[in-house]
Protein backbone atom coordinates (compact mmCIF):
# COMPACT_ATOMS: atom_id res chain seq x y z
CA UNK A 1 0.00 0.00 0.00
CA UNK A 2 1.68 3.42 -0.92
CA UNK A 3 1.50 6.53 0.72
CA UNK A 4 -1.79 7.92 -0.30
CA UNK A 5 -3.32 5.07 -0.10
CA UNK A 6 -2.28 4.52 3.55
CA UNK A 7 -3.79 8.08 3.56
CA UNK A 8 -7.37 7.35 2.59
CA UNK A 9 -7.50 4.47 4.46
CA UNK A 10 -7.23 6.37 7.61
CA UNK A 11 -9.55 8.83 6.29
CA UNK A 12 -11.81 5.73 6.15
CA UNK A 13 -11.03 4.47 9.47
CA UNK A 14 -12.13 8.18 10.85
CA UNK A 15 -15.28 8.64 8.91
CA UNK A 16 -15.93 4.96 10.52
CA UNK A 17 -15.39 5.91 13.88
CA UNK A 18 -17.07 9.29 13.95
CA UNK A 19 -20.04 7.75 12.11
CA UNK A 20 -20.78 4.94 14.26
CA UNK A 21 -20.41 6.23 17.45
CA UNK A 22 -23.54 8.34 16.18
CA UNK A 23 -25.13 5.24 16.32
CA UNK A 24 -23.61 3.47 19.21
CA UNK A 25 -24.67 5.85 21.59
CA UNK A 26 -27.73 6.99 19.55
CA UNK A 27 -28.82 3.09 20.05
CA UNK A 28 -27.52 2.50 23.64
CA UNK A 29 -29.77 5.51 25.00
CA UNK A 30 -33.37 4.67 22.72
CA UNK A 31 -33.03 1.15 23.67
CA UNK A 32 -32.14 2.00 27.91
CA UNK A 33 -35.62 3.86 28.01
CA UNK A 34 -37.25 1.55 25.93
CA UNK A 35 -36.45 -1.49 27.48
CA UNK A 36 -37.23 -0.23 30.70
CA UNK A 37 -41.19 -0.67 32.28
CA UNK A 38 -41.08 2.98 33.87
CA UNK A 39 -39.70 4.63 30.49
CA UNK A 40 -40.52 3.09 27.56
CA UNK A 41 -44.13 4.88 27.04
CA UNK A 42 -42.78 8.50 27.88
CA UNK A 43 -40.00 7.45 25.61
CA UNK A 44 -42.91 6.47 22.33
CA UNK A 45 -44.27 9.37 23.23
CA UNK A 46 -41.73 11.55 22.49
CA UNK A 47 -41.53 10.61 19.61
CA UNK A 48 -45.12 9.96 18.28
CA UNK A 49 -45.69 13.37 19.45
CA UNK A 50 -46.35 16.56 18.03
CA UNK A 51 -42.55 17.76 18.87
CA UNK A 52 -41.17 14.17 18.08
CA UNK A 53 -39.52 12.99 14.74
CA UNK A 54 -42.43 11.01 12.95
CA UNK A 55 -45.23 12.91 11.29
CA UNK A 56 -48.27 11.47 10.89
CA UNK A 57 -48.24 10.75 6.98
CA UNK A 58 -45.49 7.99 8.25
CA UNK A 59 -47.47 7.09 11.15
CA UNK A 60 -50.55 6.39 9.62
CA UNK A 61 -47.61 4.28 6.39
CA UNK A 62 -45.69 2.03 9.50
CA UNK A 63 -48.85 1.51 11.65
CA UNK A 64 -52.28 1.53 10.77
CA UNK A 65 -52.68 -1.91 9.39
CA UNK A 66 -51.75 -3.16 13.11
CA UNK A 67 -48.66 -5.39 12.48
CA UNK A 68 -45.80 -2.90 13.62
CA UNK A 69 -46.75 -1.29 17.03
CA UNK A 70 -44.52 2.36 17.52
CA UNK A 71 -42.64 0.48 20.46
CA UNK A 72 -41.33 -2.65 18.69
CA UNK A 73 -40.72 -0.26 15.20
CA UNK A 74 -38.34 1.65 17.71
CA UNK A 75 -36.61 -0.75 19.73
CA UNK A 76 -36.06 -2.93 16.69
CA UNK A 77 -34.75 0.17 14.71
CA UNK A 78 -32.08 1.39 17.74
CA UNK A 79 -31.31 -2.35 17.92
CA UNK A 80 -30.21 -2.42 14.59
CA UNK A 81 -28.15 1.10 15.32
CA UNK A 82 -26.75 -0.28 18.14
CA UNK A 83 -25.65 -3.37 16.06
CA UNK A 84 -24.63 -1.39 12.48
CA UNK A 85 -22.90 1.09 14.85
CA UNK A 86 -20.27 -1.45 16.22
CA UNK A 87 -20.24 -3.05 12.76
CA UNK A 88 -19.08 0.40 11.21
CA UNK A 89 -16.54 1.16 13.76
CA UNK A 90 -14.91 -2.88 13.58
CA UNK A 91 -15.14 -2.29 9.73
CA UNK A 92 -17.85 -5.05 8.63
CA UNK A 93 -19.96 -4.58 5.67
CA UNK A 94 -18.69 -0.91 5.66
CA UNK A 95 -19.54 -0.34 2.24
CA UNK A 96 -23.57 -1.74 2.25
CA UNK A 97 -24.24 -0.13 5.98
CA UNK A 98 -23.00 3.36 4.34
CA UNK A 99 -24.88 2.82 1.12
CA UNK A 100 -27.69 2.16 3.66
CA UNK A 101 -27.65 4.77 5.79
CA UNK A 102 -26.82 7.62 3.55
CA UNK A 103 -30.27 7.03 2.12
CA UNK A 104 -31.79 6.16 5.10
CA UNK A 105 -30.84 9.64 6.96
CA UNK A 106 -32.99 11.36 4.31
CA UNK A 107 -36.16 9.69 6.12
CA UNK A 108 -35.59 11.44 9.30
CA UNK A 109 -35.79 14.96 7.06
CA UNK A 110 -39.12 13.35 5.26
CA UNK A 111 -40.51 12.34 8.23
CA UNK A 112 -40.52 15.28 10.84
CA UNK A 113 -43.74 16.94 11.75
CA UNK A 114 -43.38 20.56 11.09
CA UNK A 115 -45.89 23.64 10.79
CA UNK A 116 -44.58 26.24 8.32
CA UNK A 117 -47.44 27.83 7.00
CA UNK A 118 -47.34 31.88 7.30
CA UNK A 119 -50.50 32.74 9.73
CA UNK A 120 -51.43 29.39 10.29
CA UNK A 121 -50.94 27.27 13.43
CA UNK A 122 -52.05 24.02 14.15
CA UNK A 123 -52.66 24.15 17.70
CA UNK A 124 -50.34 22.47 19.05
CA UNK A 125 -46.34 22.67 20.01
CA UNK A 126 -44.47 21.42 17.02
CA UNK A 127 -41.33 22.30 14.61
CA UNK A 128 -41.66 25.54 12.82
CA UNK A 129 -38.17 26.12 11.32
CA UNK A 130 -38.05 23.75 7.93
CA UNK A 131 -37.76 20.26 8.29
CA UNK A 132 -34.35 20.44 6.11
CA UNK A 133 -32.54 22.86 8.62
CA UNK A 134 -33.67 21.31 11.91
CA UNK A 135 -31.97 17.99 10.46
CA UNK A 136 -28.87 19.62 8.48
CA UNK A 137 -27.00 17.36 10.52
CA UNK A 138 -28.15 14.54 9.10
CA UNK A 139 -27.85 15.62 5.61
CA UNK A 140 -24.25 16.16 6.48
CA UNK A 141 -24.06 12.48 8.14
CA UNK A 142 -25.71 11.30 4.94
CA UNK A 143 -23.32 12.54 2.27
CA UNK A 144 -20.29 11.41 4.81
CA UNK A 145 -22.01 7.98 4.26
CA UNK A 146 -21.48 8.60 0.39
CA UNK A 147 -18.26 9.39 1.01
CA UNK A 148 -16.87 6.22 3.35
CA UNK A 149 -18.97 3.95 0.69
CA UNK A 150 -16.59 5.06 -1.99
CA UNK A 151 -13.58 5.41 0.31
CA UNK A 152 -14.29 1.54 1.60
CA UNK A 153 -13.69 -0.01 4.92
CA UNK A 154 -10.05 1.41 5.47
CA UNK A 155 -7.37 0.74 7.78
CA UNK A 156 -8.09 -1.48 10.91
CA UNK A 157 -11.20 -2.99 9.49
CA UNK A 158 -12.69 -6.50 9.80
CA UNK A 159 -13.55 -6.08 6.03
CA UNK A 160 -9.72 -5.04 4.84
CA UNK A 161 -8.52 -8.51 7.04
CA UNK A 162 -11.62 -10.51 4.66
CA UNK A 163 -10.09 -8.95 1.20
CA UNK A 164 -13.71 -6.99 0.87
CA UNK A 165 -15.01 -3.97 0.52
CA UNK A 166 -11.49 -2.18 0.25
CA UNK A 167 -11.37 -2.58 -3.94
CA UNK A 168 -7.19 -1.61 -5.15
CA UNK A 169 -4.84 -0.76 -2.61
CA UNK A 170 -3.20 0.77 -5.25
CA UNK A 171 -6.19 2.82 -6.80
CA UNK A 172 -6.12 5.93 -5.13
CA UNK A 173 -9.93 7.24 -5.27
CA UNK A 174 -10.86 10.83 -6.72
CA UNK A 175 -10.31 12.77 -3.82
CA UNK A 176 -11.45 16.18 -6.00
CA UNK A 177 -14.92 14.47 -6.03
CA UNK A 178 -14.97 13.28 -2.68
CA UNK A 179 -13.61 15.79 -1.06
CA UNK A 180 -16.04 18.19 -2.73
CA UNK A 181 -18.95 16.14 -1.82
CA UNK A 182 -17.51 15.94 2.03
CA UNK A 183 -16.66 20.13 2.49
CA UNK A 184 -20.10 20.79 0.86
CA UNK A 185 -21.80 18.43 3.24
CA UNK A 186 -20.04 19.40 6.48
CA UNK A 187 -20.05 23.36 5.30
CA UNK A 188 -23.66 23.42 5.11
CA UNK A 189 -24.56 22.68 8.41
CA UNK A 190 -22.29 25.71 9.62
CA UNK A 191 -24.41 27.72 6.29
CA UNK A 192 -27.42 26.54 8.22
CA UNK A 193 -26.45 27.61 11.25
CA UNK A 194 -24.75 30.80 10.55
CA UNK A 195 -27.55 32.20 8.57
CA UNK A 196 -30.54 30.49 10.86
CA UNK A 197 -29.42 29.38 14.11
CA UNK A 198 -31.58 32.35 15.68
CA UNK A 199 -34.77 30.20 15.07
CA UNK A 200 -36.25 26.80 16.73
CA UNK A 201 -34.32 23.69 16.82
CA UNK A 202 -31.62 25.09 14.21
CA UNK A 203 -28.56 23.65 15.48
CA UNK A 204 -25.85 26.79 16.50
CA UNK A 205 -23.21 24.85 18.43
CA UNK A 206 -23.22 27.59 20.90
CA UNK A 207 -21.40 29.66 18.90
CA UNK A 208 -21.73 33.23 17.59
CA UNK A 209 -23.33 32.84 14.01
CA UNK A 210 -21.08 34.84 12.05
CA UNK A 211 -18.42 32.82 12.99
CA UNK A 212 -19.95 29.75 11.75
CA UNK A 213 -21.34 31.09 8.56
CA UNK A 214 -17.61 32.39 7.86
CA UNK A 215 -16.40 28.52 8.15
CA UNK A 216 -19.66 27.50 6.23
CA UNK A 217 -18.07 29.57 3.46
CA UNK A 218 -14.72 28.87 3.90
CA UNK A 219 -15.40 24.72 3.87
CA UNK A 220 -17.55 25.27 0.78
CA UNK A 221 -15.35 27.21 -1.31
CA UNK A 222 -12.07 27.43 0.29
CA UNK A 223 -9.12 25.27 -0.63
CA UNK A 224 -5.49 24.68 0.55
CA UNK A 225 -4.50 26.34 4.20
CA UNK A 226 -8.00 28.39 4.26
CA UNK A 227 -9.73 24.79 3.99
CA UNK A 228 -7.85 23.11 6.13
CA UNK A 229 -8.14 25.70 8.81
CA UNK A 230 -11.76 25.85 8.53
CA UNK A 231 -11.72 22.12 9.04
CA UNK A 232 -9.48 22.59 12.02
CA UNK A 233 -12.31 25.40 13.51
CA UNK A 234 -14.96 22.62 13.04
CA UNK A 235 -13.01 20.49 15.56
CA UNK A 236 -13.18 23.22 17.99
CA UNK A 237 -16.40 23.97 17.08
CA UNK A 238 -17.50 20.54 18.43
CA UNK A 239 -15.10 20.44 20.93
CA UNK A 240 -16.35 23.45 22.65
CA UNK A 241 -20.37 22.83 21.65
CA UNK A 242 -19.64 18.96 23.91
CA UNK A 243 -17.95 20.98 26.84
CA UNK A 244 -20.98 23.24 26.42
CA UNK A 245 -23.28 20.33 27.22
CA UNK A 246 -21.80 18.37 29.84
CA UNK A 247 -24.06 18.26 32.18
CA UNK A 248 -23.44 16.55 35.76
CA UNK A 249 -26.58 15.38 36.46
CA UNK A 250 -26.98 13.44 33.67
CA UNK A 251 -25.90 10.16 32.99
CA UNK A 252 -22.93 9.06 31.07
CA UNK A 253 -25.03 7.66 28.19
CA UNK A 254 -27.25 11.01 28.51
CA UNK A 255 -24.14 13.35 27.66
CA UNK A 256 -23.33 11.49 24.88
CA UNK A 257 -26.35 11.14 23.37
CA UNK A 258 -26.60 15.16 23.51
CA UNK A 259 -23.68 15.18 21.43
CA UNK A 260 -23.50 12.29 18.97
CA UNK A 261 -23.53 13.65 15.78
CA UNK A 262 -20.60 15.80 16.74
CA UNK A 263 -18.24 13.36 17.18
CA UNK A 264 -18.98 12.74 13.17
CA UNK A 265 -18.76 16.04 12.18
CA UNK A 266 -15.59 16.16 13.90
CA UNK A 267 -13.91 13.37 12.57
CA UNK A 268 -14.89 15.11 8.87
CA UNK A 269 -13.33 18.12 9.69
CA UNK A 270 -10.25 15.84 10.93
CA UNK A 271 -10.06 14.22 7.62
CA UNK A 272 -10.45 17.33 5.87
CA UNK A 273 -7.71 18.51 8.06
CA UNK A 274 -5.41 16.08 6.79
CA UNK A 275 -6.69 15.77 3.05
CA UNK A 276 -8.25 19.02 2.12
CA UNK A 277 -11.31 19.18 -0.06
CA UNK A 278 -10.04 18.88 -3.45
CA UNK A 279 -10.08 21.54 -6.22
CA UNK A 280 -13.80 21.43 -7.80
CA UNK A 281 -16.06 24.05 -7.19
CA UNK A 282 -13.67 25.83 -4.85
CA UNK A 283 -13.60 29.72 -5.54
CA UNK A 284 -10.63 29.99 -7.78
CA UNK A 285 -12.31 27.10 -9.63
CA UNK A 286 -15.60 28.24 -9.83
CA UNK A 287 -13.63 31.50 -11.81
CA UNK A 288 -11.97 29.82 -14.02
CA UNK A 289 -15.42 27.46 -15.07
CA UNK A 290 -16.71 31.29 -15.13
CA UNK A 291 -14.45 32.56 -17.39
CA UNK A 292 -13.97 29.61 -19.98
CA UNK A 293 -18.30 29.73 -20.23
CA UNK A 294 -17.69 33.49 -21.13
CA UNK A 295 -15.29 32.75 -23.25
CA UNK A 296 -12.29 34.47 -21.45
CA UNK A 297 -8.94 33.30 -21.67
CA UNK A 298 -7.57 31.54 -18.81
CA UNK A 299 -4.12 30.41 -18.20
CA UNK A 300 -2.76 26.89 -18.89
CA UNK A 301 -1.87 26.01 -15.88
CA UNK A 302 -5.14 27.03 -14.13
CA UNK A 303 -7.31 24.37 -16.64
CA UNK A 304 -7.27 21.11 -15.62
CA UNK A 305 -5.56 21.63 -12.10
CA UNK A 306 -6.57 19.22 -9.88
CA UNK A 307 -5.65 19.33 -6.07
CA UNK A 308 -3.39 17.06 -3.97
CA UNK A 309 -4.40 16.03 -0.63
Amino acid sequence: MNKDSTRYANAALALRIGLGLVFVIGGLSKLSLLLSSSKQAAMVANYMGTTGYINELFQDFLFSNGVLSPWFFLTSLSTFELVSGIALIAGFMVRPLALFYGLLLWTFVFSLPVDTVPGASVGVKTYTSPAMFVQIRDITLSGMMFVLFNLGAGARSLDQRRGQGVGDANAAPNWDVLGLLLRFSLGVTFIIGGFFGAYAKIPSFVTYQIILALIGLVLIFGQGTSLKAAAGAVVLVMAWYMLQKLNLDKGVIANLNGVKREFALAAAGLVLMRLGGGARFTLSDCVRRTKETLGIQTSPSAVGHQSKP
